[in-house]
């Protein structure tokens, strides 16, 4: 019985507040909001606790963490200490190895800013527009590199402006070398977004993440220039991830290298034709003297 008049009793009394809050509204809006601010204090500091409690499992999954992420890198700091000292032994090796072979390196690049400044289209694909030109020192065949890698080569200068090829171009022929296993090949563009290796050896073993780098023949880029990483490897070649965001480049540096002066290259041909004229004439010999006969009669 106390159960059914008490649920008769909640129902009346929920009609009855539907009721006034259609008859009297503005009295129901203070009603409740006199109980919410009779119940509010009491619902903070029955609250409080569980808050309490809140905070102190985060603080508690926090320090767990920190200590987690502190062992992680006291063991990379050992790591690295570890290949600093082999890199300073190898570099003084190095350097030491070099004092004895004495080699010629190669004549250090110049480096010329220019910015991005569109693209008029024309015979090349994948090429941009740079504000630099013949004024600048820009020349064509230079390297185009950016903060991440290699970008491409200058093809045509202006007097104020030139033409960046991008690598991905299908024009686009550069010499480079897979870091690691220093095997060689030549990076070819087929207007995609991964370029393909190509003339690799046929016992190149090489893997997907290995870094490519420029190797340096020709003497048009400077050797060791980051081209982009090893993507995908199937019979039909490997493809190649280049560094360079093509999309977001805006500021490039032109390479003003030569590893030779032009026409400092010996050519074999010239020097076999040089020697053949030096065995072929005799000395203080010229083929318009005649002979003077004058005094013989």
């Amino acid at each position: 019985m106390a159960q059914r008049f008490g649920l008769l009793l909640l129902m009346a009394t929920a009609v009855g507040l539907l009721i006034l809050g259609k008859t009297h509204g503005d009295a129901i809006r203070q009603l409740r909001v006199m109980a919410v601010e009779v119940v509010a204090p009491i619902l903070e500091v029955l609250s409080a606790p569980v808050i309490s409690a809140r905070h102190a499992i985060a603080k508690i999954e926090h320090l767990r963490n920190t200590s987690r992420d502190n062992d992680a890198l006291r063991e990379q700091v050992a790591r690295l200490s570890k290949w600093q000292t082999i890199a300073r032994n190898l570099e003084q090796e190095n350097a030491n190895l070099r004092a004895l072979l004495r080699p010629a390196h190669d004549a250090a690049p110049i480096f010329v800013s220019a910015r991005v400044i569109g693209d008029t289209g024309g015979l090349f694909v994948q090429s941009v527009l740079l504000n630099a030109g013949h004024r600048d020192g820009v020349e064509a065949g230079q390297a185009v590199t950016t903060g991440l890698g290699l970008a491409g080569r200058v093809v045509e200068v202006g007097n104020r402006s030139s033409r960046l090829l991008l690598l991905n171009d299908l024009n686009s022929r550069v010499p480079v070398m897979v870091e690691h296993s220093r095997h060689r090949a030549v990076l070819a563009g087929d207007n995609s977004a991964r370029p393909r290796l190509t003339f690799l050896p046929a016992n190149a073993k090489i893997n997907s993440g290995d870094r490519v780098v420029t190797s340096g023949h020709a003497g048009v880029f400077p050797p060791g220039l980051p081209v982009g990483v090893v993507s995908s490897v199937t019979e039909g070649g490997a493809r190649i991830q280049p560094f360079v965001d093509w999309a977001r480049m805006e500021y490039v540096t032109v390479l003003r290298y030569r590893a030779l002066p032009a026409g400092d290259v010996i050519r074999h041909d010239n020097g076999t034709n040089a020697g053949r004229g030096a065995a072929g004439t005799k000395p203080n010999a010229s083929p318009n003297t005649t002979p003077d006969t004058s005094g013989e009669r």
